[in-house]
């Protein structure tokens, strides 16, 4: 195990190499700047006046080096701008530095041989996710999870499912007809699929009803809050998968109370704990209203990472230098609560086993 002043020499070694001509040939050997090792990341702190500017290229040039430095011990916690902290000293020179925050090792898959009673097993509203990574369902507003045809989605929708099962009514909403009405079958579940014989118009509106009676339902819980605040209601989660099937090619004013619908629920959702689960090959403004995107405090993007796939969840990320594990189910993950960093982190999806053999 590296001591923190064995860890601070290696990074400074690594930045003195890397970071060359950005520094105008300024390095720690003259005294240009530190590094400084704390429980939750690592301080670069500049030695001011300098040669060199300090700003976000700079930044994220540190992240780069020190990321895949420091990887597998250390998984550094991408920030969309330069992270400046207050150092205390009453020296001008040193009162500032860049802060890089880490969690330590990387990220690591669960793998559940029995999903059945991985599931049975779980503590109430506890969603394991990864390993070292889970989530409380009590403090979730709604989840979105994208990815590109192939990605695993349905096979991640499917785990949560399996879980959600357990602490939340479910609603489940299948255009496709598909993974997600094979699970509802089986585990006695009602799902609302296109049947034949019915136009596009017909089933989003039968959708549009449900969602309205979820609305009542959420109007009715705030009326008991209004009395009694501490009141604990039990989950409700409308799950829809490939939401970009019901938006395209239907009746405007049917499209329009759909996406009004939406809006109202995951606005108002979170404090009578009706949820919305959201699947997607991409989420875009044709996709569901802008005002659903910002409630989403569950964000994940399965498959292809770069800056176009992650434009719609992740607007404000670049993914460059997130090292992102090869292979089917691994992508991003961001949850926004009191508990977790808002950064995004590398996502492997838990790998799971059935009485039936892998789904």
């Amino acid at each position: 195990m590296m001591t923190k002043k064995e860890l601070s020499q290696f990074l400074l070694q690594a930045l003195n190499m890397g970071l060359g001509a950005l520094m105008q040939g300024e390095t720690s050997y003259t005294n240009s700047f530190d590094i400084k090792i704390k429980a939750d990341g690592f301080l670069f702190i500049p030695r001011l006046p300098a040669g060199y500017i300090i700003d976000d290229e700079l930044y994220q040039k540190i992240f780069l080096i020190a990321n895949a430095s420091l990887f597998p011990r250390f998984t550094l916690l991408k920030q969309n701008s330069a992270y400046f902290v207050a150092l205390e000293t009453d020296d001008i020179h040193v009162q500032r530095g860049l802060f890089f925050p880490w969690k330590k090792g990387v990220s690591e898959r669960l793998v559940i041989p029995d999903l059945e009673r991985f599931s049975n097993e779980q503590k109430k509203q506890v969603i394991p996710i990864m390993k070292n990574l889970s989530l409380d369902y009590n403090k979730v507003t709604s989840f979105a999870i994208a990815g590109n045809s192939g990605s695993g989605k349905s096979y991640a929708l499917t785990y949560f499912l399996s879980i959600l099962k357990n602490c939340s009514d479910l609603i489940i909403v299948d255009p496709k007809f598909d993974t997600p009405s094979r699970w509802a079958r089986e585990n006695r579940i009602p799902v609302i699929h296109p049947e034949k014989n019915r136009s596009k118009s017909d089933f989003v509106s039968e959708i549009n009803e449900k969602l309205s009676s979820c609305l009542t339902l959420i109007q009715q819980r705030q009326e008991i809050l209004y009395t009694n605040p501490d009141h604990q209601f039990s989950h409700m989660t409308i799950v829809i998968d490939e939401v970009l099937a019901l938006s395209e090619g239907v009746n405007k004013t049917i499209k329009d109370s759909f996406f009004a619908l939406l809006s109202q629920i995951a606005l108002l959702g979170r404090a009578t704990r009706v949820h919305l689960l959201l699947v997607s090959q991409r989420f875009d403004h044709q996709t569901i209203p802008v005002s659903v995107r910002e409630q989403l405090n569950v964000l994940i993007q399965i498959g292809n990472i770069n800056k176009k796939t992650t434009q719609f969840l992740f607007p404000d990320l670049d993914p460059e230098g997130i090292v992102i594990p090869i292979g089917k189910g691994t992508g991003l993950i961001q949850i926004i609560d009191n508990e977790h960093p808002y950064q995004v982190l590398p996502l492997l999806c838990p790998t799971y086993y059935t009485t039936k053999g892998i789904v």
